[in-house]
């Protein structure tokens, strides 16, 4: 804030968010601190460029006066974002009940005498965030990512970057329940296989376990005969012994 003994002006600085063929707006606030009508005029070291209203006026007694300072949409950004454009306000004291009509050159003339007061505004560009470079999904699901190209033909590694990283979060849960069916159905088959390789291992086992539990009989049948016969009788097996398993 500039404070004078006629105007504070708030800010001391024109700041435009630059961007290219766009009309940009900034303002300055003027509050006259006297009891005093107070003219003014706002002056500019490139006029063509800049529509500034009012350009001249009178801030009331106590009050505050607006200022709008619109850049004209520009076809090229200076260099590095830098601006050399000024402005100047100058402030006289007026004579009550002077409106802006009234204003003329020679009020701000200091050959006449007039006590004029001065105060210098730069300009500045602040350039505005850019945002993030889009990814274009495409019609198609599996299309690969493309990084922007330059005017001169190079790739712009950022932006191929961000594609690439989405394009990449994009497939992995694709991928990852492709691999969750082709194991599904892995598990399926092997179990599938053990059941049936389990039916047909039982089926080749029935006759072995029949043959085993006929041979147990039969032993332990002799045995039982052995201990109780008399040693002469031993000799005599009935039919259903271990010699006629065989034929069984």
């Amino acid at each position: 804030m500039s404070t004078g003994e006629l105007l504070s002006i708030e800010p001391l600085e024109l700041k435009f968010p630059f961007e290219l063929k766009k009309q940009i707006s900034c303002s300055l606030q003027l509050s006259n601190k006297t009891d005093n009508y107070v003219a003014f005029k706002v002056k500019t070291t490139n006029p063509k460029k800049y529509c500034v209203r009012p350009n001249a006026g009178i801030v009331l007694p106590r009050s505050t006066c607006d200022v709008i300072v619109t850049m004209q949409a520009q076809k090229e950004a200076p260099p590095d974002i830098q601006c050399k454009d000024k402005f100047l306000l100058q402030s006289v004291k007026a004579n009550d009940g002077v409106t802006a009509k009234d204003i003329n050159a020679e009020m701000f003339s200091k050959e006449a005498g007039h006590l004029v007061e001065e105060c210098k505004l730069r300009v500045l560009y602040d350039s505005p965030p850019q945002p993030p470079s889009p990814v274009h999904e495409g019609s198609e699901e599996g299309s690969s990512p493309r990084g922007s190209v330059s005017d001169n033909g190079n790739v712009n590694g950022a932006d191929l970057s961000t594609a690439t990283r989405a394009f990449v979060e994009r497939l992995e849960p694709q991928e990852k329940s492709l691999e969750a069916r082709a194991l599904i159905s892995k598990l399926t088959g092997e179990k599938n296989n053990a059941i049936q390789q389990n039916n047909k291992l039982r089926q080749e086992l029935m006759p072995l376990s029949d043959s085993y539990d006929l041979l147990t009989v039969a032993h332990n049948c002799v045995m039982t005969y052995d201990a109780g016969a008399p040693e002469t009788s031993r000799q005599q097996k009935p039919w259903w012994c271990i010699d006629n398993i065989s034929s069984y």
